[in-house]
């Protein structure tokens, strides 16, 4: 598997997790404060944008910049950095996953930070603090490893897919329907999928992926994702067993179309299902 930019893995670890435990303290000054809201989008559409992601973003990046000065960043919100020597490394930031749910005091998003070797997830991290939740995996072809800690470090429960194999035994899980407006013919075939499946629920943003890594549900199916979106999400749903591709069932290295499996068989078939339908 890809190099670690350094040898102590606990050590990479521990600052992943301060750095979006920092992150996320920040996000909580604003969350259910009836902050303004811009529109980031055309007109007719809605794209929103607080103070809150700003703020965060520029925390991440400055712990970041502190600790691995010769890495590069890229986040939604800001410029990537420039002036980085060492860009096989890159740090890949959504400072608020779920801005809709942030604005509307739903739980449901999380600050999700990745780091990237040579265009690659190697680890990912997910922090959720109103819940108090912070999901890290990592790839690694000798020992994967996909942890949720609540509150402190040293406690991490491992995670692990559920065991579901088939869609009629399915919980399916995706952000909204308005995910698949861009791709003709997508809702379509999402839901030729879902209406196999035993239950389908929409809400959940980056929670959805962390739930899949837990067990908790075994599907999600969405499209129209940026890279800053899912790639942090890849290194969870991988470590804790689960698979994660393209609809067209590629390695997932950039956004777009995503389905994500509890195991082999699951993916296979809604796989399946997809391309009939289109």
């Amino acid at each position: 598997m890809n190099p670690l930019p350094t040898d102590n893995l606990d050590e990479l670890f521990r600052f992943v997790y301060s750095t979006v435990q920092s992150a996320g303290a920040k996000s909580l000054d604003y969350f259910r404060s009836g902050l303004s809201v811009e529109n980031k989008a055309l007109p007719g559409k809605f794209d929103p944008v607080t103070e809150a992601d700003k703020a965060v973003e520029r925390r991440l990046r400055e712990l970041i910049e502190h600790r691995f000065p010769q890495h590069s960043i890229v986040g939604e919100e800001f410029q990537p950095r420039e002036g980085a020597t060492n860009n096989d490394y890159q740090w890949l930031i959504d400072p608020i996953d779920g801005t809709r749910s942030f604005i509307s005091g739903v739980p449901a998003w999380g600050v999700l930070l990745a780091l990237l070797y040579k265009g690659e997830p190697l680890l990912g991290a997910m922090h959720q603090p109103y819940l108090k939740e912070t999901f890290i995996g990592l790839r690694d072809d000798q020992c994967p490893q996909a942890w949720l800690f609540r509150e402190q470090l040293e406690k991490g429960q491992p995670l692990r897919v559920s065991s579901v194999e088939s869609l009629a035994q399915a919980t399916l899980f995706s952000t909204h329907p308005e995910i698949f407006d861009h791709i003709p013919g997508a809702f379509d075939r999402y839901q030729a999928v879902a209406q196999r499946c035993r239950l389908m629920r929409y809400g959940g943003d980056c929670y959805c992926y962390c739930l899949l890594a837990m067990g908790q549900i075994d599907l999600v199916i969405e499209a129209d994702l940026q890279d800053y979106d899912i790639l942090p999400l890849v290194p969870i749903v991988e470590a804790a067993g689960g698979v994660i591709s393209t609809w067209s069932g590629e390695p997932l290295r950039s956004g777009g179309q995503v389905i994500a499996a509890a195991t082999p068989a699951l993916h296979q078939e809604a796989l399946g299902v997809l391309n009939e339908a289109h």
